[in-house]
């Protein structure tokens, strides 16, 4: 009998613990950054097109708009990924974009919503690619994974950002100029 008392007490103070972690932490937030060899121009028209993004988003299949008008402040669209051979859906919102500058984009989804912004800037011929990222989960349950969760959503980020260095790098294709 005392076993099964300390094993509640303690599951009882992880739950305290759990709780206490979800209120002091309602969101994440992280940021990341690569540095790119080529010009900011191309790093952007590269990181702009969508049928180069499988080539650096984990997951990615498909981007579907819903309404406005492509890369415009205010366009929505479905973003399809395969999370484990799962489709998973989300709807992504352009809330702001300077081309070749910076693009910031609202995600969103029943389990959480994602803030994300990305910043290009030239260096001697370089570019610096920027990334901030604030989630939060949609409901109690979902803070309590998203609090626990941080470290592996910037690895990912990072991941992505290496691939996208490299796909940047490797690219031969001759966008127009802006």
């Amino acid at each position: 009998m005392k076993i099964l008392k300390y094993i509640l007490i303690i599951i009882a103070v992880l739950l305290v613990l759990i709780i206490i972690k979800v209120l002091l932490t309602p969101r994440i937030s992280y940021e990341t950054q690569i540095k790119v060899d080529k010009p900011q121009s191309e790093a952007w028209a590269v990181m702009s097109d969508v049928t180069k993004a499988p080539e650096w988003i984990k997951g990615f299949k498909k981007s579907e708009l819903i309404s406005g008008t492509a890369n415009t402040v205010g366009a929505v669209s479905n973003i399809y990924f395969d999370e484990g051979g799962k489709e998973m859906v989300m709807k992504e919102t352009i809330t702001k974009i300077e081309p070749d500058k910076m693009i910031a984009m609202n995600f969103s989804m029943d389990f959480m919503d994602m803030d994300y912004e990305m910043y290009l800037s030239e260096e001697n011929g370089s570019t610096l690619i920027k990334t901030k990222t604030e989630t939060k989960g949609n409901s109690f349950m979902a803070r309590c994974i998203v609090a626990f969760m941080g470290g592996s959503m910037k690895k990912q980020e990072d991941i992505n950002l290496n691939n996208l260095k490299e796909v940047i790098e490797k690219n031969t294709k001759a966008y127009p100029q802006n």
